[in-house]
């Protein structure tokens, strides 16, 4: 129950509609989420991990038809077809709330309907926001609480703004064919229909955090972006965070959790977020980020110990596992492990073996809180968030894009955001060197039309007085064989390095028509065992591929006809002329 009439009269509405047997009121405690525990044994929904080797551990089996997001029935509801833009599936408001509200109806019969209050970003920060899931899915339950600040507190942050976004889940009856993720950003409002995975089933995080809260931000004066924060601390102690976004596939989570490797002796990283940043204007004219979520949803196979040993280390106790395998001892198990063991039963609970491979599915996933990561810092929970000194965009591109390239200004900046690609490859597709656009990583959850959005990148730039430096990075360049000419993983660090020394002015820079390059010599690769002439390569302008590249930039920007920024057209022709 709640104070606020308006969250009570909702709540009502949906109980009449879905009809449940009871209904749960949320309050984030431990007893709460034990009795869940137990009832989900019961139900078979959750199976206990190895108490020895995993304490506090459980593990999850989907069903097999619902493994993944579903960006095909993923639309953006708007009362105008053009602000949701080409980037969205589209349908009208009106049609999305009948075809709905018809699935919804009698939906959770024989069942209970949870109601989650929670907050996206600390209780007290004036950057966070809050929203109510209502949700007929324990799971749901006990992943939100892992994700988000969970429970009463944020219930009393609800009550005393009045405004929350609403959230109305149900995984009814797992029919790919009933299944849609309905967003309404004018309403500040979701509704999620025939789907128990996380991205589809957790509201809080890609529907709330990003495609809701992009628009909210569009319209507050901010920025909600598919981007991990992290801090990078000097022998001296001085820490300056970065904020960067990858598409799939492009290191983001193990930059989040980078180890400096032994040539940086007294460096650290700390980890503020892996997946999701909201940045605010401050007062002092920079911009100043939060991570809205608590916890981590990743991606489980190729996590080892030689790719992200920090985010192996958190997983030994207290996390959800999704569709992972598990050994004859009951641990989880997933491909890239490296723990030495065998799956004896794969994702779906089948006898592992070459008929049933892979152990893991290849989305595997586990939640668990943020705090578990060795990494983690406590300017997580900072209300005023922290200050970004600078904005790094990357993808995978084994040509063309210099290791690491730093824009002339903040609209130069937007440019490269709005121009990020990665290469597809041939285990992908068939071919190698795809080029897919995927501006600002943002592609599958930007809530409205990218031309607005792009321009809102820009109306924020001309409000900041002191705006972060912005950055192009590449980990992936190859040479004429198709080997990767940079070792990538902790040795990033060497390139971090060099993105805060620029920051801070302590460096040149070798200025070109498509932006600035280090000079010679001024990435430290002492003990890297890099082919000859590799710096050069990856350091190279190649005007004719920069000239093909801008026209195909310059295409698919004008795919947003009227709505694509003056601004950003003429800072391609300036670059263009340049070359």
């Amino acid at each position: 129950m709640t104070r606020l009439e308006a969250l009570q009269e909702w709540v009502d509405d949906v109980t009449r509609l879905t009809r449940p047997d009871r209904v749960q009121w949320c309050d984030g405690s431990e007893g709460e989420a034990r009795a869940l525990q137990q009832a989900m044994f019961a139900s078979g929904e959750l199976i206990a991990l190895n108490a020895d080797t995993h304490p506090g551990c459980t593990l999850h089996r989907s069903d097999p038809g619902d493994v993944a997001r579903v960006e095909h029935v993923t639309y953006i509801c708007t009362a105008d077809r053009e602000d949701a833009g080409l980037n969205n599936h589209w349908m009208a408001p009106d049609e999305a709330h009948a075809r709905m509200d018809a699935l919804f109806e009698g939906c959770m019969e024989g069942r209970t309907l949870y109601v989650i209050p929670y907050c996206m970003g600390p209780i007290d920060s004036p950057l966070s926001r809050c929203g109510v899931e209502l949700t007929d899915s324990a799971y749901v339950v006990a992943n939100m609480r892992l994700m988000t600040r969970m429970g009463g507190a944020a219930l009393a942050r609800i009550e005393r703004e009045g405004r929350f976004v609403r959230g109305l889940h149900s995984i009814g009856d797992l029919d790919p064919e009933r299944r849609y993720i309905m967003h309404f950003p004018e309403e500040l409002s979701i509704k999620s229909f025939g789907s128990g995975y996380g991205g589809n089933a957790l509201l809080g995080k890609k529907c709330h955090a990003l495609r809701i809260a992009s628009h909210q931000a569009r319209d507050e004066g901010w920025l909600a972006e598919h981007m991990l924060i992290v801090g990078v601390e000097n022998p001296q102690g001085e820490t300056h965070y970065i904020a960067a976004a990858f598409p799939s596939q492009c290191g983001k989570t193990n930059l989040a959790m980078l180890i400096p490797p032994e040539s940086y002796p007294g460096w650290k990283i700390w980890t503020v977020g892996d997946d999701i940043c909201w940045m605010r204007p401050g007062e002092d004219g920079r911009l100043w980020a939060i991570n809205p979520e608590a916890g981590f949803f990743g991606v489980a196979p190729g996590t080892g110990p030689d790719t992200n040993p920090n985010a192996l280390a958190m997983l030994d106790r207290d996390a959800i596992f999704t569709n992972v395998g598990v050994t004859a001892d009951n641990q989880p198990w997933w491909e890239g492990k490296g723990d030495g063991l065998e799956p004896a039963l794969n994702w779906k609970g089948e006898p592992y073996g070459p008929d049933t491979a892979p152990a893991a599915h290849p989305n595997s996933r586990f939640t668990v809180s943020i705090s578990r990561c060795p990494s983690y810092t406590e300017a997580a929970e900072a209300p005023q968030g922290v200050p970004i000194s600078a904005i790094v965009f990357g993808g995978r591109r084994a040509g063309l894009m210099p290791l690491v390239l730093q824009a002339g200004s903040w609209r130069h900046g937007v440019l490269l955001g709005a121009g990020m690609a990665s290469e597809t490859t041939a285990a992908a597709t068939g071919k190698v060197g795809v080029v897919r656009r995927d501006p600002m990583a943002m592609k599958p959850f930007c809530g409205y039309n990218y031309g607005d959005y792009w321009q809102h990148w820009l109306n924020i730039g001309d409000g900041l007085s002191s705006p972060p430096e912005v950055f192009h990075v590449n980990w992936f360049r190859k040479d004429d064989e198709g080997r990767f000419l940079w070792p990538g993983f902790g040795e990033n660090m060497r390139v971090l390095d060099w993105v805060l020394r620029r920051c801070l002015g302590d460096t040149g820079v070798v200025e070109s028509a498509v932006g600035g390059l280090p000079e010679p010599g001024d990435i430290d690769v002492d003990g890297l065992d890099l082919a000859p002439g590799a710096m050069d390569a990856l350091t190279a302008v190649d005007v004719e591929g920069w000239r093909r590249e801008l026209s195909e930039i310059d295409a698919y920007l004008r795919t947003y006809g009227e709505r694509t920024p003056q601004g950003l057209l003429d800072e391609l022709a300036r670059v263009r002329d340049g070359l």
